[in-house]
Order: C-alpha cells, then structure tokens, then sequence
C-alpha cells in the first residue's frame, strides 16, 4: 500500500497561494522597476533641460527655470510613487515568506509522516518475515518428529522380526 499523505490537499492549496503570491510579489517588482524608470527618465530631462538653459537665449531663462521647477517638482511626486511601490513590495515579500514556511512546515511534516509510514512498513515486513521463520521452524521440527518416530518404529519392527 503506497504512502497517503492525509493533508495533502492542504499542502496543494498552501503551495498554490505561495505561487499566486510569488506572482503578486513579482507584478509588484515590476511597478517598483517601473517607478525606477520613470525618476531616471525625469533626471535625464533635468540634465537636459539644465544644459539647453545653458545654450539658450537669455530671454528663456525665465521659461526653462519654471519648467526645471515642475520637473524637481514631478521628481519629489515620482519618488513618493517609488517609495509606495517599494512598501507594497516589502509587504509582498512579507506575506510570501509566510506562505512560504507554511508550505515548509506541511512538507516536514509530510516528510516525517513518510518516514513513520516507511518505519512502520519495514517492521511489519520483519514481523512477517519472523512469522514465516517461525512456521518454517515449526514444521521442519515436526518433519524431524515424524521421520525420528518413523525410524524408531521401523527399529521396533525389525527387533520384533527377528
């Protein structure tokens, strides 16, 4: 009879919500990823627009001054999203860690049921292997009564012939 786990439908479910987190953990990744993006893409536009206000007419100093403000401005809200994103992520992270020793702690379990059932198969294979011994014996010690009391008979036979 092969090893049954009795909790197995428990540790089927409990890996398939470590899996479903594992995804969210990993869309979460991929927003903070994106949020990275997006700050380095405004630093490039503040370069930028830092080195055409160096090249440009006096006159549009003014202009690209206000806009240098709405981008520092744009990097601030975008760095408020970054850290969002990043404490949404942590929190992922934290919840798929749990999932993950929950799966661990059925799997020692199973682990160990497996190995009592194992431990259990091979005493009842020895105690059935004892009992054959002991049949065996048995009946090979009652052969040896048989043929011992065959030969005394035939003993008690050839006394009384002769």
């Amino acid at each position: 009879m092969p090893f049954r786990y009795r909790l197995q439908k428990i540790l089927d479910f409990r890996i398939r919500k470590k899996e479903e987190q594992l995804l969210v953990v990993q869309k979460a990744q991929q927003e903070v990823f994106i949020a990275e993006e997006n700050i380095r893409k405004n630093n490039e536009e503040i370069k930028a627009t830092q080195i055409n206000m160096r090249r440009a007419d006096p006159m549009m100093y003014d202009t690209y001054d206000k806009y240098l403000i709405h981008l520092w401005e744009k990097a601030e809200q975008l760095e408020l999203i970054r850290q969002e994103k990043q404490a949404i992520l942590d929190q992922e992270k934290e919840k798929l860690v749990k999932l993950e020793q929950a799966v661990k702690v059925l799997e020692k379990h199973k682990e160990k049921n497996r190995e009592l059932y194992l431990e259990e198969e091979k005493k009842a294979e020895l105690k059935q292997y004892s009992e054959l011994g002991v049949t065996r014996y048995f009946a090979q010690k009652k052969e040896r009564l048989e043929e011992e009391e065959k030969a005394i008979l035939k003993q008690l036979e050839e006394l009384e012939g002769t």
